[in-house]
């Protein structure tokens, strides 16, 4: 099966599920960049990273990448493993989290970044950010900004809990019709 290339705000995505997290971050109010530059990873490999989000907050400052991956294989793990090696903070993403509540989606989170990597690259973890191995859960603080909240309570409670259940719910409900934003 083909994917469906899929325009948003003059960006054509390369998937529906990247276009849906170009509407998540919208809703977020953080700048964003759709494949801004490719990068040599040495030995012939070569890649470029779907997102590059601008002025992030909280334990993560200034500007971080974002992979997004349906799913994930063995040469994927490879670059975005060579990409953190070179000094590159990348968080690696897959289907848009749901939940009703915050906590539904901190549980479906969790259960993304401590279950599902492929060769030590998990799914909304840190350890591709800054080499911890901690959940990441993408939201807005209580100041109404874009930030990447720990996979702890003294991190979460700066959370938005209603403002980020609802950017979620924005780009899971987003229609697109003959590859537009509805």
């Amino acid at each position: 099966m083909k994917v469906i290339q899929t325009e948003y705000k003059g960006y054509l995505f390369r998937s529906r599920l990247e276009a849906r997290w170009a509407v998540f971050f919208d809703a977020c109010g953080v700048d964003w960049e759709y494949e801004p530059e490719g990068y040599d990873l040495g030995n012939g490999l070569r890649y470029l990273p779907d997102f590059l989000l601008h002025g992030v907050e909280g334990r993560v400052t200034g500007d971080l990448y974002v992979e997004v991956k349906g799913n994930m294989t063995e040469k994927d793990a490879e670059k975005i493993r060579r990409f953190h090696e070179n000094g590159m903070p990348i968080l690696v993403v897959g289907r848009i989290p749901y939940g009703t509540t915050a906590d539904e989606l901190s549980q479906f989170i969790q259960e993304e970044a401590y279950g599902k990597g492929v060769n030590d690259v998990n799914f909304l973890n840190f350890e591709t950010i800054d080499g911890d191995y901690f959940a990441a859960h993408p939201g807005i603080s209580k100041n109404g900004k874009f930030e990447l909240f720990g996979d702890d309570s003294d991190y979460l409670c700066k959370q938005d809990d209603l403002a980020t259940v609802n950017a979620y719910r924005k780009a899971r409900q987003a229609r697109f019709e003959n590859g537009r934003v509805k």
